[in-house]
């Protein structure tokens, strides 16, 4: 028969890597969490006025990613008495488990104390078919278990809600962390380290990968190789693009940067997600950096751009870049459309609407697309650029926030002449409108009615299944495509 002690132990999960990931004396714990805390303090910009909703953070050992951690878990200060439940999400380590899987205990012990479950919030997702309760994968696991003396330090009193991630499918992730994710009392927390295992300047070049991925809210984009967490990571992903929210960038690094050799390294990031004025700031943000990009770079765009088309027509073959000349923003991931114009009409027009490869290549790429494949014009010819007038435009476009409404009227009220470029969808059919576009539809009825025909709809159709993203654009034109040498004549905004 179980005695009284027995059962109450059997409710607590007790820690399981103290001594090893991080110190098991208390005053040791608490001295090696706050000086983490400090240096990122000193290192990395404040915290704002508001907490994130959600977080991103590494589960390794302080001495390896501490610093990294504890650059997003600053940002919780302004809540520490407003956040009241932790949801963790963190992967299989020990025991395989399909779905997700909540303990049987009530309560996760660490040296700095108790935090006990919210039971009801498990009460609300262990209906779901991919959420079961089977301890012996939490038992030796120490995805969760890391982040609790964290927590215990930046924050008042709360409860968690722990799930251990094993094969589960974004959609089913999603699914978990709508059902908890509550208002300003709950902070969603993944927990997952980056690559694994590789040389220090292969680590960085595909954890950096990784953050652009991340930044752009691309679930997609995420490989195997590239996060323990991605399961975890890409519910999130998901859930977050149709939230609205913003994600930034908090610490990028690997072990090679804190304590190991740089012959195999992990990587370790910190990202942090954020729900008031989100789209806001990402139009701020995106319209600031780009202009400074295009800039800087604008000359280079509109030249690889033309190149790649006079390499097409002189048939000299695809135009071959070789990343490494260009400068890191053009080499980052970026989505853009590319225009042609001749005698001031429309000439073609190709583009990417999410960013998922290298700029400069989706310019190239575009370029030549909008000159030769744009299935509403015939195929651009040097003969043409001898005798007429063909110009460009290159719009470099935003990440996409989506569009919450009750019905068309609604959605009609919140467009912003021209500002917003637009994404609607049905279905399988899509379509979508540059900002530009708002110059020859600028009343909002028929700028909707012909985004309708484009996506393949009536023009009076509707439905509570239409979705809707904007987005928002800075461009660079240049009036004058030359048929011998990528030169122009003028640079500036199209008339």
């Amino acid at each position: 028969m179980a005695t009284t002690s027995d059962t109450a132990s059997q409710l607590i999960r007790p820690p399981a890597v103290a001594g090893m990931f991080y110190p098991s004396n208390p005053k040791e714990l608490e001295a090696s969490v706050q000086y983490y805390l400090t240096e990122a303090a000193n290192k990395f910009a404040a915290a704002g006025k508001t907490a994130p909703k959600a977080i991103i953070a590494p589960h390794a050992g302080y001495v390896y990613s501490g610093l990294t951690a504890a650059a997003v878990y600053n940002r919780l200060a302004p809540a520490r008495d407003i956040i009241k439940r932790v949801v963790i999400l963190g992967p299989c380590h020990r025991v395989a488990v399909n779905g997700l899987a909540l303990p049987s205990t009530e309560i996760f012990a660490t040296p700095l104390g108790e935090v006990p479950l919210d039971m009801d919030a498990v009460a609300r997702i262990i209906a779901l078919p991919q959420v079961e309760i089977f301890n012996d994968t939490h038992i030796e696991d120490h995805s969760l278990e890391v982040h609790l003396p964290f927590l215990q330090k930046v924050l008042g009193e709360f409860s968690i809600v722990p799930l251990i991630v094993g094969q589960a499918n974004p959609e089913q992730v999603a699914e978990v962390l709508e059902a908890v994710w509550g208002g300003p009392e709950t902070l969603i927390l993944i927990s997952s380290d980056l690559s694994h295992y590789l040389a220090y300047d292969k680590a960085r070049a595909l954890d950096d990968r990784t953050r652009q991925a991340i930044e752009r809210l691309d679930a997609e984009a995420l490989s195997n190789e590239q996060a323990c967490g991605r399961h975890s990571i890409k519910g999130l992903l998901m859930l977050a693009r149709e939230k609205g929210l913003n994600v930034k960038t908090a610490d990028v690094r690997n072990s090679g940067d804190t304590a190991g050799t740089k012959d195999r390294v992990v990587g370790y990031g910190s990202w942090y997600f954020e729900e008031s004025g989100a789209a806001a700031t990402v139009k701020d943000d995106f319209g600031a950096a780009t202009r400074d990009l295009l800039t800087a770079h604008g000359q280079t765009l509109l030249h690889v751009a033309a190149s790649a088309i006079l390499a097409h027509l002189n048939k000299t073959g695809p135009m071959k870049l070789s990343l490494g000349e260009f400068a890191e923003p053009l080499r980052d991931h970026g989505a853009c459309f590319v225009s042609l114009n001749k005698d001031n009409q429309l000439r073609g027009c190709i583009g990417s609407i999410q960013a998922w490869r290298p700029l400069i290549t989706d310019v190239a790429e575009n370029a030549c697309k909008a000159a030769f494949q744009d299935r509403r014009f015939k195929k651009l010819t040097k003969k043409e650029i001898e005798k007429s007038d063909i110009s460009m435009s290159i719009s470099v476009m935003s990440p996409q926030t989506p569009i919450s409404f009750s019905d068309e009227a609604d959605f009609l009220a919140q467009l912003q002449p021209d500002i917003d470029g637009i994404v609607l969808q049905e279905g399988k059919k899509r379509g979508v409108f540059l900002p530009v576009v708002w110059k020859q539809l600028p009343e909002p009825k028929k700028f909707l009615s012909h985004l309708k025909r484009k996506a393949g709809l009536k023009e009076d159709y509707w439905s509570d299944t239409i979705q809707a993203w904007r987005y928002v654009t800075e461009g660079i034109y240049s009036s004058d495509l030359p048929a011998d040498a990528p030169l122009w004549n003028h640079m500036g905004p199209p008339d």
